[in-house]
């Protein structure tokens, strides 16, 4: 029988703190009736005093490991996909894994924006089926609110904080990730970036003027781009394995505008009720919205075992990437 990564425990953390559409109403000219009508987002979750993107991680991470009943101790290999880890250096997976006390497993982080998650389960599915590591702890984790220009109602109303996390596993026979494929168009870069913070534009007196350290930008653009290459995306991965839309039982979308969301579901033809939604409450968690809603869905008892389940996302790169499992 062949060797797959198998998903054997999932977790998910938010901060306490929400953020309502009317509270946005009270910093920005915005109103609760726009954000609802364009991404379908009504509130989200951000972080409060020195809380950072490895505490998010850390209580997702806690979450699936005890699903999986599994040790820290136990894993060989923690990867973090962030956009906004705690600091350039060291890696945020690093800082987990000290916080976790998983002594015996290397550590790295993976940034890919929104589609990061399904990058790192790529990866982390690779190094198993090579027989490199046996137990690998996968982290999709953001502090979106700490990089948003709030004077940019563009922007600020879509974002929010959180993580999400997998436990994956070598096991033998038909369930499992059955495929991922990972997607890159750099010629659209500027569509969404933080331009800020870098080699080309390293903190200065110029940056910070200039608003240069928070999250730009085309949403209309991205829109388009986002809508054409997601329904090409989930027909060709279904295509691949030779199943059929109507096989799907969960399609777990990147939580990033209910349109989008709607448009891919349609062109499967797939219910709302056999889509993960879950924006509503936690807005556009970049690569931690993916693994948030897939632990949502399975503690609900909508995932069950030899299911197909569909994870797919869109973010800065541009990047897109899609996976499918058999539960």
């Amino acid at each position: 029988m062949p060797l797959r990564s198998k998903i054997t425990g999932t977790g998910s953390y938010v901060p306490g703190t929400v953020l309502t559409n009317f509270d946005l109403e009270k910093k920005v000219d915005t109103s609760d009736e726009w954000i609802t009508e364009r991404t379908g987002i009504k509130e989200r979750r951000i972080v409060k005093g020195t809380e950072a993107t490895s505490d998010l991680c850390l209580e997702a991470a806690k979450n699936a490991l005890q699903a999986a009943d599994i040790k820290p101790s136990e894993i060989d290999l923690i990867i973090v996909t962030t956009m906004s880890g705690d600091m350039p250096m060291p890696s945020t997976a690093s800082l987990l894994q000290k916080k976790l006390g998983a002594k015996n497993a290397a550590a790295f982080d993976l940034n890919a924006a929104c589609s990061g998650f399904l990058y790192g389960l790529s990866v982390a599915d690779n190094f198993i089926k090579g027989g490199t590591f046996k137990k690998v702890l996968l982290v999709g984790a953001e502090v979106m609110s700490r990089f948003l220009d709030w004077k940019d109602r563009s922007t600020c109303v879509l974002f929010g904080d959180g993580a999400g996390a997998v436990v994956l596993e070598a096991a033998k026979g038909k369930r499992g990730i059955l495929s991922t494929h990972l997607y890159s168009d750099g010629s659209q870069w500027d569509f969404i970036c933080l331009p800020g913070g870098g080699s080309l534009n390293p903190p200065s007196s110029k940056t910070i003027k200039e608003r240069m350290h928070f999250v730009k930008m085309k949403g209309n653009e991205t829109f388009k781009v986002a809508v054409r290459t997601l329904e090409k995306l989930v027909i060709d991965t279904l295509k691949q394995n030779r199943v059929k839309s109507s096989e799907l039982a969960m399609l777990v979308p990147h939580q990033a505008n209910l349109r989008i969301i709607k448009a891919t579901a349609e062109r499967l033809g797939l219910p709302m009720s056999r889509v993960a939604v879950n924006l509503d409450r936690y807005g556009n968690t970049s690569s931690a919205s993916i693994p948030i809603a897939l632990d949502e869905v399975v503690r609900e008892g909508r995932v069950k075992k030899d299911d197909y389940v569909l994870l797919e996302a869109f973010g800065a790169g541009l990047t897109w990437a899609s996976a499918l499992i058999r539960w």
